[in-house]
């Protein structure tokens, strides 16, 4: 059943049938799975239409992946995901960073203007409209950190 899962786009917001065919599980699975694993919490919104964030996509990813590829059932892998959002916990209260799922690119000090948008859209595949986006919220995030140092 080990079946590779389309690049997750960068969007804030993602529909029902947009997550299962992230994710590789019908829309009714989805549902059901919201019911046994309260840590899945969509946004509703008119008509109770679901919008699911980027981490949601994350969870439900990893939950197929202890229901379809590791054999958990619907208790066991409940249980588990307890266990890996209480370690998540644990590890932030402590102050580690959590990477996992995310792919680290390590850049020498050298900073994004040096760069044209263009440029970056081309090599990473996104529209130039999400990268300033994006940019403009890794500035801010780094001045955050800064400010904490």
């Amino acid at each position: 059943m080990e079946k590779t899962l389309p690049p997750i786009p960068a969007k804030r917001y993602f529909t029902i049938g947009e997550v299962g065919d992230l994710c590789g599980v019908k829309p009714h699975v989805l549902r059901y799975w919201e019911q046994e694993f309260t840590q899945l919490r969509p946004m509703k919104r008119r008509g109770n239409r679901r919008y699911y964030q980027h981490h949601e996509v994350l969870m439900i990813r990893r939950i197929r992946d202890l229901l379809y590829d590791q054999g958990f059932t619907i208790s066991g892998a409940r249980n588990k995901m307890q266990e890996l959002l209480q370690s998540e916990r644990d590890k932030k209260r402590n102050g580690e960073v959590m990477l996992d799922g995310l792919e680290v690119v390590e850049v020498d000090d050298m900073d994004l203007d040096d760069f044209e948008d263009s440029q970056l859209a081309d090599a990473t595949g996104l529209p130039v409209m999400e990268l300033v986006q994006l940019k403009r919220e890794l500035f801010e995030i780094r001045e955050l950190l800064a400010e904490a140092a």
